[in-house]
């Protein structure tokens, strides 16, 4: 706890205003071709598997399904990356990508001051490659329209990753987002603000959240930073909070690891080390 309270202290996050100021019209005509387009495309997908014959409702449902999950860990991932790597100051995507991140740590009320374009012009913008994929395919069995339904699907929830997010840091949701928030059918604001505790690295997933638990547990977002940083040099969170908080926290979780990790060098090095096996004695039989 002292460590965590140490790492707090030594966050130094970004100026609310100057962040806000960086939503500039060339960043909203972007986004609202972005949100045009991925709703041209998913239209057209849904008009290409409407009565498919390859289709069906249990294979549809179940795409729409796993869809939902797949979202949640792209939500994840995409909001992991936002949070932990690049800068503010990278062309275009700076401005257009990471300067969102970087705002909501900061302000996390501005989201619920945003309108749908600004909400949600950046998810249309990463889901259209997806999108392109979906509609490209044949669909001529059910594999292939089980594949186009599922990818439909995953970026429709993306889409709406961020209403959900915008509606789980507003005061007062509507009566039925407060219901599906409280059975957890859609990003809770009670599991949600584990997130926003300084240093901000855990519980990214905001789809519906079910994944930050055991993505947690196995210590996903972690390792993949540690890899990272092994491959590029790079400190993980160092726009975002900080220098000296950001590698004050490496030095932590490197620290609170080290016992599980010297327990697994054992147990491989036990597990790839071969028994020795004890000689057979030897009997002689007595010379008559």
């Amino acid at each position: 706890m002292k460590k965590t309270n140490e790492i707090k202290n030594k966050v130094r996050l970004q100026d609310a205003q100057v962040l806000a100021g960086g939503y500039s019209p060339a960043i909203r005509a972007m986004e609202i071709g972005a949100i045009v387009s991925f709703i041209a495309l998913e239209l057209f997908l849904v008009y290409r598997l409407y009565n498919n014959p390859h289709g069906g409702p249990w294979l549809l449902l179940s795409a729409v399904l796993l869809g939902y999950l797949a979202a949640d860990f792209v939500s994840g991932f995409v909001h992991w990356m936002g949070d932990t790597w690049g800068s503010t100051e990278m062309p275009v995507l700076g401005k257009a990508l990471i300067r969102p991140f970087r705002e909501h740590h900061v302000d996390e009320k501005a989201i619920t001051r945003h309108d749908f374009v600004e909400t949600n012009g950046n998810n249309c913008l990463i889901s259209l490659p997806v999108a392109v994929a979906a509609v490209s395919m044949p669909l001529t069995s059910s594999g292939w329209v089980f594949c186009a339904s599922f990818l439909g699907a995953m970026i429709f929830w993306v889409m709406a990753t961020n209403q959900f997010h915008k509606w789980s840091h507003m005061d007062s949701p509507p009566a039925l987002i407060g219901f599906l928030q409280r059975v957890h059918l859609i990003l809770p604001p009670a599991h949600h603000r584990i997130h926003h505790t300084a240093p901000f690295n855990k519980y990214y997933c905001i789809t519906v959240g079910w994944l930050n638990w055991p993505l947690n547990l196995v210590h996903f977002f972690p390792l993949a930073e540690r890899l990272v940083t092994r491959v590029t040099g790079l400190v993980p969170r160092e726009d975002d909070i900080g220098d000296e908080a950001a590698r004050a926290l490496v030095e932590a979780q490197v620290a609170a690891e080290a016992p599980v990790v010297q327990v697994a060098k054992e147990l491989l090095t036990k597990a790839t080390t071969p028994e020795e096996t004890p000689p057979v004695p030897v009997t002689t039989r007595p010379s008559s």
